[in-house]
């Protein structure tokens, strides 16, 4: 397995096990971010759509697919700049940034991989 895919399986733990927080124990991570508990659907339905994120990070990685790592290194790299947004403008929690930080440091993780495997003709 190439140093790519062992990022990606990484992120896809990180993100199968926040959406399996959110399907499962959703107020635990409102908590988390100061924010009111809920029993609305919402926040699990998007814990499922984390799930399935985290089961497409590890089924691409066990197939090698670095185009799909690559595209994955942009949009995570965004998350930052969106987690910043959220809470300058629209108030929320601090906290948020946390999770943008992670999605940066691993993006940036994943293009070092990467260029890596390609150096070495890996990928």
């Amino acid at each position: 397995m190439s140093r790519s895919a062992r990022t990606m399986i990484v992120v896809g733990i990180y993100v199968l096990t926040l959406g399996a927080l959110m399907l499962l124990v959703p107020n635990f991570l409102l908590r988390l971010f100061m924010q009111p508990e809920t029993s609305e659907i919402w926040i699990r339905t998007t814990g499922l759509f984390l799930l399935f994120l985290g089961y497409y990070y590890i089924a691409t990685a066990r197939a090698e697919m670095t185009r799909f790592f690559q595209f994955s290194v942009y949009a995570r790299a965004c998350v930052i700049l969106f987690f910043i947004g959220f809470v300058v403008f629209l108030s929320a929690s601090p906290v948020l940034i946390a999770f943008g930080i992670v999605d940066l440091g691993t993006a940036i993780w994943t293009q070092i991989a990467l260029k890596k495997d390609r150096s070495e003709g890996v990928t």
